[in-house]
Order: C-alpha cells, then structure tokens, then sequence
C-alpha cells in the first residue's frame, strides 16, 4: 500500500479541543468485544448496495494493499471525552475507494462494516471528504491489532466510533440506517464541535425517520 510519508502542515487553530474533550496523551484502546484474528487469505474488502452499475465490488488483502497510499494529519475525538491531536493517519482515501467503486446517483449515506457485524453509518458527505481515511498506519507505524489491524476507518472530523476498526466493507444506501452503537443510544450524527453524543440531543432531520 506505498510507503508511509510526509504529514500535511496544520491549519491554525486547528489544535483546539472541541467541547467537553480533554486532551490525551498516548492512545487508549477502546472497542466493544474481543479483538479479530488477522487471517490475510480470507480477508476480503467489499462495496457493495446501490453502486452505479449495481454490481458489488471486492478487494483480497493484496489488492487493497496495492492501492495508492496517502497520509492525512487529523485528531482523533472519542465520545468518552479524550481527544488525540496531530496524529499521521496513513493509507487509502475514502475518496479512493469512491472512485473505484461509484455509488448511485440516489445515493445519500453509507454504512461502514466491521469484524462481528460492527457497523456505522453516516451521510455520503462525511465518507467522501478529502480527510476521511481508510488508515493502515499511524505516524509511520502499522496499526496495531487492538488499535484495528489491518484497517481502520478515521473521519477526523466525527466522532471516534463513527471509523470502526477491523473494517471489512462498505455499503451504499439511498436512505439513512442506524448502526451498531447508533442503534444503542449515541447520536446519529456525531459531530464533536457540536457535541452530538447521544441520540436525546438529536433535532429534527439528524436521523432516520422511524
């Protein structure tokens, strides 16, 4: 998947804590259930629901691997309330994946699937944006496994549990679905800067209609 390389200079400002974060040193590990055990001929990456030609598109480990590898420099804000600032998050961009394999026209969000059955869901327009990254590496360094070898989703810009770890695929849809902790109480949304924790808080339109 290349070679991990130079981050991306900061923006000003861009070390502030969202609300009700405090800042972090070093990496917690922090996941729901036992931790997936790598078997790299078996592993499979997959796209698949409301693609453009209505086909499912798949990905062995060697494949992915062989797809140009990128860095993005982003924070990491968990909903329990710690934030991990400047890390080098490396690997293939959402936006890579989205090129592969086009999403319909109709589609608005999509759902991010993990080892176990994990998933999260989130709008179209958080999964394409330039920072969101399918990461193998962080600061140069392969993801550990309790940190979410072989891959990990990080959308810098929602909260943690928002990029699953263990990810194994992603699905298209042309309407919203919660996902795992979604369904269990968190917010559908998950914006840090807005504090969206927790589904109480959701407003009109965050959320799927019941």
């Amino acid at each position: 998947m290349g070679q991990p390389g130079s981050g991306e200079h900061r923006a000003a400002g861009e070390f502030e804590l969202p609300p009700g974060q405090r800042l972090q040193r070093g990496w917690p590990v922090t996941h729901y259930g036992p931790v997936p055990k790598f078997k790299p001929d078996r592993w499979e990456f997959r796209v698949f629901g409301a693609t453009a030609g209505g086909d499912k598109h798949c990905w062995n480990h060697e494949e992915f691997s062989a797809l140009p590898f990128s860095t993005v420099l982003a924070d990491l804000h968990c909903v329990t309330k710690y934030s991990m600032l400047g890390a080098e998050w490396g690997g293939v961009p959402a936006r890579t994946v989205l090129e592969l394999a086009p999403p319909a026209a109709d589609v608005t969000h999509v759902m991010v699937w993990a080892e176990y059955g994990f998933s999260a869901n989130m709008r179209l327009s958080d999964f394409a944006s330039d920072r969101t990254i399918f990461a193998t590496h962080k600061d140069g360094e392969l993801l550990t496994a309790e940190h979410g070898f072989p891959l990990r989703l990080v959308v810098p810009h929602l909260y943690a549990w928002k990029g699953p770890k263990w990810v194994r695929g992603v699905e298209y849809m042309t309407a919203d679905r919660r996902g795992f902790w979604e369904e269990r109480g968190y917010h559908n949304i998950g914006d840090p800067w807005r504090e969206q924790r927790y589904s109480y808080q959701e407003e009109p339109g965050d959320g799927p209609e019941l």
